[in-house]
């Protein structure tokens, strides 16, 4: 898809994208609900703080679209997957919205996202994946709506759950099935090394690439890693709990924005996130 009005509220005019993920109570996992409890203040708070779009589900997109005046830009959380938590189920499944694009285009949302995921010994939760997007991206074409794809490889992480595998052949290459299926847009996880992660913007051939942020982690861990990426040629990033579970997040929002859009050290980022 070309640069169409929705991709362009997406990302600023400077092709870069900070997207901060609040989507995460629909994955019926008690450990993603610390912060975002009020929903309807942590909306309002972290639009305040104008980060470039904000990510929600269809049961939250309108408490960000109901707000007054100029907001960030909503991205719609479509689909559904059991795979979080430290006991996940046997029975792993990625569920995709029923008019889930349709529901975004009367929610005015800036795109779509949905899974791409890839776990060892489960080829059919892969199979579902890509199933789901061959559907959704037929309605995108349809409707005009940019279709952002999150391609997810996992590991078991030894004790009873998953945990991401950064591991820069298999990054790379599930991000170029979804660019082969149809991405606008990618949201990747950083690789092991993040001196490997110009190997996945390179074989994304073009397409935007923001880096997913995962769990808490420190101040000067996120923002030197944020860094890092930035300079690796991502196209932005999409963080949640670095956001919604800190103190202020009005202030560390402004710091994440500058090393996104200004380039900004994870020094300078340190010194925004003091002076707030």
């Amino acid at each position: 898809m070309s640069a169409t009005p929705r991709l362009q509220r997406l990302l600023a005019a400077d092709g870069k994208c900070f997207d901060v993920a609040i989507d995460h109570g629909i994955f019926n996992e008690p450990t993603f609900l610390p912060g975002i409890e009020d929903m309807p203040t942590v909306v309002r708070t972290i639009a305040a703080a104008s980060p470039d779009a904000i990510q929600l589900t269809p049961g939250q997109a309108p408490l960000l679209q109901r707000l007054p005046g100029r907001k960030p830009a909503l991205v719609l959380r479509i689909d559904v997957a059991n795979v979080y938590g430290p006991n996940p189920p046997d029975d792993l499944f990625c569920a995709l919205a029923d008019g889930g694009v349709e529901a975004a285009v009367r929610l005015d949302a800036a795109c779509v996202v949905v899974f791409l995921l890839l776990i060892p010994g489960e080829p059919d939760l892969h199979r579902e994946c890509v199933e789901n997007l061959c559907r959704v991206r037929s309605d995108c074409e349809q409707f005009g709506m940019p279709l952002m794809v999150e391609p997810l490889a996992m590991k078991p992480d030894g004790k009873g759950g998953y945990a991401v595998d950064g591991d820069v052949v298999r990054v790379s290459t599930l991000v170029r099935q979804a660019v082969e299926l149809g991405a606008d847009v990618i949201k990747a996880d950083p690789t092991d090394d993040l001196g490997d992660f110009a190997r996945v913007v390179q074989i994304a051939g073009g397409k935007p690439v923001l880096v997913r942020g995962g769990g808490k982690a420190s101040e000067q861990d996120i923002f030197a890693r944020t860094e890092q990426l930035m300079r690796a040629g991502a196209a932005g990033i999409v963080y949640g709990r670095n956001v919604i579970q800190h103190t202020d997040p009005n202030a560390i929002t402004r710091a994440f924005m500058a090393v996104v859009h200004d380039g900004a050290s994870a020094t300078q980022a340190m010194q925004i996130l003091r002076a707030g």
